[in-house]
């Protein structure tokens, strides 16, 4: 069975070109899947829907290579999953692109030695800068701190939270995080806390997580200290 895929980036754009393109090369219309999608991004239900179905035998046909691939070696990683399936592969525009064919197949072969030595050139350069950063006392690794998007659910996280509305499960849901864990650190650095003394939960940024004290307790401690 022969399959289409079509994308474009915008909802401004359309279809029809590749899809008239399709139906020309003899292509079922309900064997036509299509996404709209930038070509940076990686999520594609289209796409996924269509390698869901493909079975040995099948050919998946593109308008352009750049269609259906982010990159060369994101286009080198599907046809060798097609390959391996028993799967062909076809570009209308890029004729010679046909894995039905010996001189198809040279080709998508020389391709993937291209891709191998873009992927070497770029562990040699990534080696050679930590190399050069550790010589200079650079700092290496992850930066402290939460990514912009973490930011942002740190702070809807506290809003849910101190709004006692929802549950601590229907936080998580609506932040999209996956554990409690996740979810209490992320209060923990808006400034929940939990006394030291008598375990009341509280809010305060500026005392540490694992040694904090209630507004009674605090005081306590204070009156102890300055009579010692």
């Amino acid at each position: 069975m022969t399959f289409g895929y079509a994308r474009v980036s915008t909802k401004s754009q359309k279809h029809d070109l590749q899809v008239d393109a399709f139906l020309k090369e003899g292509i079922d219309a309900k064997n036509i899947y299509a996404d709209i999608s930038s070509g940076a991004k990686s999520e594609r239900k289209g796409l996924d829907e269509l390698l869901s179905k493909l079975r040995e035998g099948d050919t998946v046909v593109v308008w352009k290579m750049d269609r259906i691939a982010r990159s060369l070696s994101h286009l080198v990683k599907l046809i060798e999953d097609f390959e391996s399936r028993g799967i062909h592969f076809k570009s209308i525009q890029e004729n010679f692109i046909d894995t039905c064919s010996p001189h198809g197949k040279f080709v998508f072969n020389l391709f993937a030695s291209i891709a191998q030595l873009e992927r070497d050139i770029i562990i040699e350069r990534t080696r050679a800068g930590l190399e050069s950063s550790r010589r200079r006392g650079v700092r290496l690794g992850r930066q402290p701190g939460l990514s912009k998007k973490a930011q942002h659910k740190a702070i809807l996280a506290e809003k849910y939270y101190r709004e006692n509305k929802l549950s601590v499960e229907e936080i998580m849901k609506l932040i999209e995080v996956g554990s409690k864990r996740t979810l209490y650190k992320y209060l923990a650095l808006q400034g929940r806390r939990t006394c030291k003394e008598c375990e009341a939960l509280f809010w305060d940024k500026h005392q540490a997580i694992d040694s904090s004290f209630c507004t009674k307790h605090r005081r306590a401690k204070s009156i102890l200290e300055n009579n010692l």
